[in-house]
């Protein structure tokens, strides 16, 4: 394990599942397998300590073994730190059924969350990582490692001021130098707030099929630090396919109404099951696109039926 380390490198939110969620039609788990891995060797080529930044996970459970095999050889005699997303876990905390806690149990990733800060020389600089699960709540000051500069990996909603008003509202946190933030699929501008910097890299996955998403480069963080409150950051791309390679057809799944309405509802639905969306995504987008087909009662028992069957992916 190589410990004479040069920088970090940042890993934003995987979403690994060994079923395909949402619209990709590419086999899914391979591909962005294949993305975490060779960020692991670019990190281990480059000296670089790989942070993950959460949501290594789609689901939290019921993840295929092969696919827990195939991390746990790839994670093994390397030291990988990270923190719990919220698709990591089932409950506002992580439980021993979900498998985040079997790779954190197997020793192939130090939760910083759970186990506290690492602290070691990185490029002659002594650094402190420490990190904030998605559940709780971010620190207010940090005072534990003088002469340190100090990194924080969050998993949280953050006002930056490209993004939505929600969640929390960048500020300067004593004692913290760098805040790198996952969860926030997109890129963020970094802000600055006295002696704390937020950044936001995005994730290395494509998981959403939309618009916003067709001009989306997967891509990873570099931070080198310099001095003890001073650094240099390099975004390095991930080796991808184009959108159009890796999502069905955004005009998919839409069904006109009318007097034919029932048997192109059952044409749709043939269409559907080619398209292998196994996440329940596909099916609960074609239903709630088709639902005014029926009479309101029967639609209500669909919506019931849709709510159970796919609790994880229904949004009224």
């Amino acid at each position: 394990m190589n410990k004479n380390f040069k920088g970090l490198l940042c890993i934003g939110d995987p979403h690994l599942a060994s079923k395909i969620p949402g619209f990709r039609k590419d086999d899914y788990m391979e591909a962005i397998f294949k993305k975490l891995e060779f960020a692991l060797n670019y990190a281990e080529e480059n000296q670089l300590l790989p942070v993950l930044l959460g949501d290594l996970f789609h689901w939290p459970r019921d993840n295929a073994t092969r696919l827990l095999t195939k991390l746990m050889r790839l994670f093994d005699n390397r030291l990988i730190l990270g923190v719990t997303g919220n698709h990591d876990t089932t409950e506002q905390e992580l439980q021993d059924d979900d498998s985040l806690s079997l790779l954190a149990a197997a020793g192939r990733i130090n939760l910083i969350d759970q186990n506290g800060p690492w602290k070691g020389m990185i490029n002659n600089v002594f650094v402190t990582i420490g990190g904030t699960s998605w559940s709780n709540r971010l620190p207010k000051s940090f005072s534990g490692t003088p002469n340190s500069l100090v990194v924080w990996i969050s998993h949280h909603n953050i006002c930056f001021s490209d993004g939505e008003d929600l969640g929390v509202k960048p500020q300067e946190i004593p004692g913290i130098h760098l805040l790198i933030n996952g969860h926030i699929h997109k890129p963020m501008p970094s802000e600055v707030h006295g002696m704390t910097t937020w950044m936001n890299p995005g994730n290395i996955s494509r998981v959403a099929r939309s618009e916003g998403v067709k001009g989306f480069k997967p891509s990873v963080l570099k931070i080198v630090p310099t001095s003890q409150n001073e650094w240099v950051s390099e975004v390095v791309e991930i080796p991808h396919a184009s959108f159009d390679e890796v999502f069905h057809p955004m005009n998919e799944l839409y069904v006109s109404s009318g007097a034919e309405g029932g048997s192109l509802f059952i044409q749709g639905l043939e269409d559907l099951e080619s398209m292998r969306t196994a996440g329940g995504l596909g099916l609960i987008t074609f239903i709630q696109n088709n639902i005014n087909l029926f009479e309101k009662e029967v639609a209500d028992v669909i919506l019931h039926l849709v709510k159970e069957v796919c609790p994880n992916e229904f949004h009224e």
